[in-house]
């Protein structure tokens, strides 16, 4: 649980600064579209979770993700890795779990429902 804590803080701390080392690209297109309020801070926290650590992300949350769109999605991605509190990771196992991530949301949400 202390380590949801540590994310928590880490990610807020990163929609708080993350626009002071967003390049201007990201951060426009970021501001443009208001994509830092589209998400609510649980499901923020379950996909930073599921693309960061060894998290899963919600049916809920995957419809979240998917409504954000995956423009919102790569931009918010590019800002966090520019940002230097996560300079230790390696980008391209991020961005394959970024990717990995999108891939099952989308795929989540384009499945049939169960017939009741």
């Amino acid at each position: 649980m202390a380590s949801l804590n540590v994310y928590s803080v880490l990610v807020v701390l990163f929609l708080t600064f993350g626009a002071l080392m967003a390049t201007k690209e990201n951060d426009q297109i970021i501001k443009e579209n208001n994509y830092e309020t589209k998400m609510g801070l649980p499901c923020v926290l379950e996909a930073f979770m599921s693309i960061f650590e060894t998290g899963s992300i919600s049916n809920k949350c995957c419809g979240e993700l998917v409504v954000l769109g995956k423009v919102c999605h790569s931009a918010l991605l590019k800002r966090t890795l520019e940002n230097p509190l996560f300079k230790d990771l390696t980008p391209t196992t991020i961005i394959a779990k970024s990717i990995q991530t999108w891939n099952n949301c989308l795929a989540l949400i384009d499945s049939p429902s169960p017939s009741a």
